[in-house]
């Protein structure tokens, strides 16, 4: 798959919680500068959000599979 394709696809909340492993560990190094670390923290923050809208989602279709007895997208 090309990076292109990859891209567009969306990550797995796995995918993004290594993601956000690789960034602590890239924040933590001693020879970051400033500004890297600025912009290594704004991709974090940004795979964050997209970490909590999908807890969201999953958490909507649970709770809409408790109340109906099937799951349903929302």
């Amino acid at each position: 798959m090309g990076k292109a394709a990859q891209e567009k696809r969306e990550r797995s909340l796995e995918e993004n919680f290594a993601s956000l492993e690789e960034t602590i560990e890239r924040l933590q190094a001693e020879d970051i500068s400033l500004e890297e670390a600025f912009a290594v923290y704004s991709q974090g923050m940004a795979i964050l959000k997209r970490c909590g809208e999908q807890i969201d989602r999953v958490e909507k279709q649970v709770l809409k599979l408790t109340e109906q007895g099937e799951l349903e997208e929302l």
